[in-house]
Parts: structure tokens; C-alpha cells; sequence
């Protein structure tokens, strides 16, 4: 991966070779973490963070879900998020905001364990590959059933939720496909290991609902706003996996992924990209670098001094 000059770590800007943290931390070994995933754009204003309040405020709801309580506020890390992407001399980045128990208690019960927080801002493309954004990928569904709201809370971008999306993501990967879709435990369409799934029949825009285990994702929201305002229904239903062979269209949203077509599910093909998914990719796309005026309100504009930032030492 791509690195960058320095990390923000509990409220101080630190070189990233010494970013750090004890090997007894307490989420290394249990996974009481939440972060987020979030993009920052090269705009014509300049870089602009995309849905940055959305995201803090997840991750507070995350934070809260699982009994963290964070030492700083959303606005605290808005602010310190900026300052990053400016002392590192970004246009464009991957922003990764993690809070987690640190040192202290080893224990399952660690509330006083200190919380602490990072965030990273460092390049990174889109995640299931250019060739994958513009032709569709290869996704397979798992054998793996995605994660019980009666276990846990998929609502919440948690730490150690993910050996979830490791399992099923590892799996798709060595046996040749690109990504993963997960089924919940009643064998509906959940998500993809890093996504949520939208599926299109008929003309018509459909997406698992929030009780088939889905992560309330931001970009999903984004591109509900985006296909409905150009004038596609949209149905929030549940979702059968033959429905996903039977599509005229399939594609995956994510802050990492972007929009990514899917071109082949299980080996049944669904062909190139349709009309519908590139039209609302499209969009997406203006929006995300500022080109699309209606949706200027989801960036957070970052500041910076006239002529290119030069990164810190």
C-alpha cells in the first residue's frame, strides 16, 4: 500500500513509521474497534472530503453500539482529518478513521481500558480494480451467511465483524472471482464482503433492506438519492438469490469499491454494464468530484493554502 507522511493519533500528528500502539491492546486481541471508510476528492475548489459529517457520525453510532466511548468529538476529528490531508500535501485519498480499547485491561469486560483513536489519510485507487469499475467483475456467492443481528450488530462498522467479510472475501478470491455476496441466515441477499447490493429487474432499482443484516451504507444512501432524483423506482426489499442470476443488472456500492458492476454471478453471466448502472454511475461519479451542482452539500471542502501543499518532514 501507499503511504503518506504522517497519521494523527490521539490528537497529535506523528510520522507514519511511528504510528503505533502496545501489542496487549485490547481490541488486537477482541476486535472492540469501529472505523470508517471515507474519500477525499481532487475537485476543482480543491480536495473535498465526500459525506465526511455521515461518516463521523457513524462512527459515533458505531462507538456508542458497542460501549466506546470516544475521546473526541465528530467535529474534533473533522477538524484533525482536514489538517491531515493538508500536512500530507493530498488532493485525493482514502481516509480511515479507527477507534479501539487500547492497553490496559485484558479482560471482557474492559471498560476503563482507554480508548484510542487514529486516523490515516493515504492513497489508495478503487478497490476491486479500473478494469473492474468500467467492464463489471466476477462475484460468487459465498458459503458463508452473513453475520446475525442476534450475535451482533451489522448496523455497526465494527473491528472484529469483519473475520466475517475476511472468510468470505478469502474464499471468492481463491476460487477465481473478484468479490463476494453474502446471504443472511434466512438465505436472502445480504451484501458483499465490503458492499451493499443492488439489483435491477424490469427497470426497476432494488436493494436489500436494513433487516436482511446490511450495513446502513453511505454510498448506498448516495446512489438511493441519486437513481430516485433521475427519476428510477427504487424498492428496499428482500431479495432472492436466484434473483440475482435473473437480473438484468447487478452492481455494488461502496466508499472503497465506488459503484462496481457485476458482470457474471456464480458463473450465470449478466453481461457488460447496462444503461441503468452506467447512467447512475455516472452520477455518482460527478458527484463525488464536485461536477454535479445538485449534490455539492455532500462534500466537505478542505482548505488549503494557495499552490500545492508541500508534505511535512
Amino acid at each position: 500500500m501507499e503511504t503518506a507522511e504522517l497519521i494523527w493519533q490521539n490528537g497529535e500528528l506523528v510520522p507514519w513509521d511511528e504510528a503505533k500502539t502496545h501489542v496487549l491492546s485490547h481490541g488486537l486481541h477482541y476486535g472492540t474497534g469501529v472505523f470508517e471508510g471515507i474519500r477525499c476528492y481532487a475537485t476543482e475548489r480543491g480536495p473535498a472530503v465526500f459525506r465526511h459529517r455521515e461518516h463521523l457520525e457513524r462512527l459515533e453510532k458505531s462507538a456508542e453500539l458497542y460501549y466506546l466511548k470516544l475521546p473526541f468529538t465528530a467535529e474534533e476529528l473533522r477538524e484533525a482529518t482536514h489538517e491531515l490531508i493538508r500536512r500530507n500535501g493530498l488532493d485525493s485519498c482514502y481516509i480511515r478513521p479507527l477507534a479501539y480499547r487500547g492497553y490496559g485491561n485484558l479482560g471482557l469486560y474492559a471498560t476503563d481500558a482507554p480508548i484510542d483513536v487514529v486516523v490515516a489519510a493515504f492513497p489508495w485507487g478503487v478497490y476491486l480494480g479500473e478494469e473492474g469499475t468500467r467492464h463489471g467483475i466476477r462475484a460468487r456467492v459465498s458459503s458463508w451467511r452473513g453475520i446475525s443481528g442476534e450475535s451482533l450488530i451489522p448496523h455497526a462498522k465494527a473491528t472484529g465483524q469483519y473475520l466475517n467479510s475476511v472468510l468470505a472475501k478469502t474464499e471468492a478470491t481463491a476460487a477465481g472471482y473478484d468479490e463476494a455476496i453474502l446471504l443472511d441466515t434466512h438465505g436472502r441477499v445480504s451484501e458483499g464482503s465490503g458492499e451493499n447490493v443492488f439489483v435491477v429487474r424490469d427497470g426497476v432499482i432494488c436493494t436489500p433492506p436494513h433487516t436482511a443484516a446490511i450495513l446502513d451504507g453511505i454510498t448506498r444512501n448516495s446512489v438511493v438519492q441519486i437513481a430516485t432524483d433521475l427519476g428510477y423506482p427504487i424498492e428496499e426489499r428482500d431479495i432472492a438469490r436466484a434473483e440475482l442470476y435473473l437480473a438484468d443488472e447487478v452492481f455494488l456500492t461502496g466508499t472503497a469499491a465506488e459503484l462496481v458492476p457485476v458482470r457474471e454471478v456464480d458463473d450465470h453471466p449478466l453481461g457488460e454494464p447496462g444503461e441503468i448502472t452506467r447512467v447512475v454511475q455516472a452520477k455518482l461519479q460527478d458527484a463525488l468530484h464536485g461536477r454535479a451542482e445538485e449534490y455539492l452539500e455532500w462534500l466537505d471542502f478542505v482548505e488549503v493554502p494557495t499552490g500545492r501543499i508541500t508534505p511535512a518532514a
